[in-house]
């Protein structure tokens, strides 16, 4: 096995400025060297590494297969140093770790509120840090440890990653508070197939735009579609106004004060699932707390 010990860190760092900014100038003035200095050292690490990294020419440079493959290794060992950093700052504090949380909106109204309530009682010394994620944004982040846990809807397992599904539910009908249904009997998607509906889009999540579109595939149409976002309050909004009608899960009804309502489908085989999800290759102390601690609920919603 080649081992070589002369590469230094700022070789990374010169490589890994040149990979982003593909340009030897500019990559220079953003690490403040003469643009000469930078080329000798992409070469020398070039020649102690014994490929070419960087594809060069008059008016271009591209990174070759070896320069692709080295900037995600240098990304994933920067990202590692930084978490590093920061761990080592929450230890000085007198904390055992931070957490990187990332979730979708509905999160809130089911799992996250008793998590973080369980986290804070069971281990008052580890921070949490919140952020509202799409599905597929968070699974980038997982990937790259740039987040240390997801909870995403209708996930498919990813190399790398594990899961626990976390809660599985119906979808539900929201329509203007104004229109005229009758909630007590089971409603009828076809019935409303004339209308324009206000989805959430693929960059809320692929799968659980899929499986909504199989809903309108299993009763025979295809659906007008008004408007795709990631934002429910918009969706709500939209709704509110007349603009159309929606589909969503069925929690969303909680924790929003809106003039509409909701008609649950739970005569549709369709449901969708919270999972949490993590990179099995993150090293955060804290990681095998906050499991313990969502196994400590799901154990007590059970009973």
């Amino acid at each position: 096995m080649r081992m070589n010990y002369q590469i230094e860190f700022r070789h990374l760092q010169y490589f890994k400025a040149v990979a982003e900014e593909l340009h030897f100038r500019k990559a220079a003035e953003r690490l403040f060297i003469t643009q000469p200095g930078l080329t000798r050292q992409i070469k020398q690490l070039e020649q102690l590494y014994g490929v070419q990294l960087f594809e060069r020419g008059n008016r271009y440079v591209r990174l070759t297969a070896a320069g692709t493959f080295l900037k995600k290794e240098a990304d994933a060992l920067f990202n590692q140093l930084g978490n590093i950093e920061n761990q080592l700052l929450k230890i000085a504090e007198g904390k055992l770790a931070e957490l990187k949380l990332g979730f979708i909106g509905s999160a809130v109204q089911l799992i996250l509120p008793q998590l973080l309530a369980t986290i804070k009682h069971d281990h008052p010394n580890i921070d949490i840090s919140l952020q509202e994620l799409s599905n597929e944004a968070q699974l980038q982040l997982l990937h790259k440890n740039e987040l240390d846990f997801g909870f995403v809807r209708n996930y498919l397992p990813q190399d790398e990653l594990q899961h626990i599904n976390l809660i599985e539910e119906n979808f539900a009908l929201v329509i203007p508070k104004n229109y005229s249904i009758n909630l007590s009997k089971p409603i009828s998607l076809t019935d409303f197939k004339s209308m324009p509906f206000i989805l959430f889009s693929k960059d809320y999540g692929s799968s659980y735009y899929n499986m909504v579109m199989s809903i309108f595939a299993d009763h025979g149409f295809k659906p007008t579609i008004a408007l795709r976002t990631v934002n429910a309050l918009t969706i709500f909004n939209l709704v509110e106004q007349g603009l159309g009608i929606a589909i969503v899960p069925a929690s969303l009804k909680k924790g929003y004060d809106m003039q509409v309502q909701f008609a649950e489908l739970n005569q549709i085989p369709q449901r969708t699932t919270i999972s949490v999800v993590w990179n099995e290759n993150n090293r955060n102390p804290g990681i095998p707390h906050l499991l313990q601690a969502i196994q400590k609920i799901l154990k007590t919603n059970l009973k």
